[in-house]
């Protein structure tokens, strides 16, 4: 049996985050990935210099296309820059038969450029964190989606993870990989359990597409069979690997990529 994940999310032309890192990822890990593009950006290693967004009905189209023939184990969910679009992402989840849903809250590029527009994110809210099976947001966006101050600490992660639990999430995977320290801590937060995750900081520029990867390989975990705790574990020591070997790729000028191929590619 094939273990099969579907990326909903934006291109990255420059390769390092998005649709382009999720199936790499999937690749990376065994799963053989699908897609379905929810927006095209104009961006590189440096910024995002333009997006341009898939007509909602499309979006749908392409989720039906997918659900129709493939038998999809797993759903990851990034970049969704509009209401209308995520409305639609929301309205194609409920015509298919269920299965488990990353969702990565993606708000803000690693360069600073925003992906999703101030008036989609109550949609955002609304419609896909109840769908999700767990949401992955880095502290920034954690904070963004409770409106308050950005956690600093251990106990701050697990009250914020808590709280977005009270916003219908069934599971929040709160990332410190923004944080600081000498250990990059994530805090899987479900009721009535905190899993905690922590691995050595690794100090490096190339942190393009980390958000995306960590969310693509719970979800490849996921459309393998493995539980949540399992799968965000494996994708915590994947990430981590993939920071690690990073300085081995030599991409543009700004926040270069990690290496998801890491393990295959000759050193």
């Amino acid at each position: 049996m094939t273990a099969i994940a579907l990326t909903v999310a934006g291109s990255d032309s420059g390769g390092g985050a998005g649709i382009q890192a999720d199936l790499k990822t999937f690749s990376a890990l065994g799963v053989y990935g699908a897609s379905v593009l929810t927006a095209l950006t104009a961006q590189n290693t440096r910024g995002v210099t333009a997006i341009h967004d898939v007509p909602p009905a499309f979006v749908r189209a392409q989720i039906d296309a997918v659900f129709s023939d493939i038998p999809v184990n797993a759903v990851k969910i990034g970049m969704l820059s509009k209401s209308a679009v995520i409305e639609a992402v929301a309205e194609g989840l409920d015509a298919w038969p269920r299965r488990p849903v990353v969702l990565d809250p993606v708000m803000v590029a690693t360069s600073g450029d925003r992906l999703l527009d101030a008036s989609a994110a109550g949609a955002l809210e609304s419609l896909l964190i109840p769908r999700a099976d767990v949401i992955t947001p880095n502290l920034a966006e954690a904070a963004a989606l409770l409106g308050t101050d950005m956690a600093t600490t251990e106990d701050e992660m697990r009250r914020q993870g808590e709280a977005l639990l009270g916003r219908g999430a069934r599971a929040v995977l709160m990332k410190g990989g923004h944080g600081t320290g000498d250990e990059s801590t994530d805090l899987l937060v479900e009721p009535g359990r905190v899993t905690r995750f922590s691995a050595r900081r690794i100090d490096t520029p190339n942190t393009h597409g980390t958000g995306c990867t960590l969310s693509a390989a719970v979800a490849a975990g996921l459309a393998k069979g493995h539980d949540l705790v399992t799968s965000v574990g494996q994708a915590k020591a994947y990430l981590t690997a993939a920071l690690a070997a990073s300085a081995g790729l030599h991409v543009g000028g700004g926040h270069g990529p990690v290496h998801h191929f890491h393990a295959v590619w000759p050193a």
